[in-house]
């Protein structure tokens, strides 16, 4: 396998190799990606109990009464504010992790 690098990143691994961190720059790529993999599973695992964590919220306030029934025709108004709290909220984040 071939892959091309920028001189930034292979000056990195350059530097990696020379600390006595690691033998050769295959060390250095296994690594990285090896965090790489590491940290998209915690951000899952995150996001998983954030999702947990918002449905048993749910859950309680269905229990407790806290929540409102609509008509079928407020359905279209209801999803369409609940799109633009999302896209609002993902514009606020942008460029964070989760």
């Amino acid at each position: 396998m071939n892959i091309s690098l920028t001189p930034e990143l292979e000056a990195i691994i350059q530097e990696k190799v020379a600390s006595g961190l690691y033998n050769n720059a295959g060390e250095v790529i296994r690594e990285a990606l090896s965090l790489m993999k590491t940290n998209e599973e915690l951000i899952n695992d995150i996001k998983l109990d954030r999702l947990r964590s918002s449905l048993t919220e749910g859950d309680h306030d269905l229990i407790d009464g806290r929540y409102t029934e609509l008509k079928q025709e407020e359905l279209g108004e209801h999803f369409k504010s609940i799109k633009k709290r999302a896209v609002d909220r993902v514009a606020q984040h942008k460029g964070t992790l989760c």
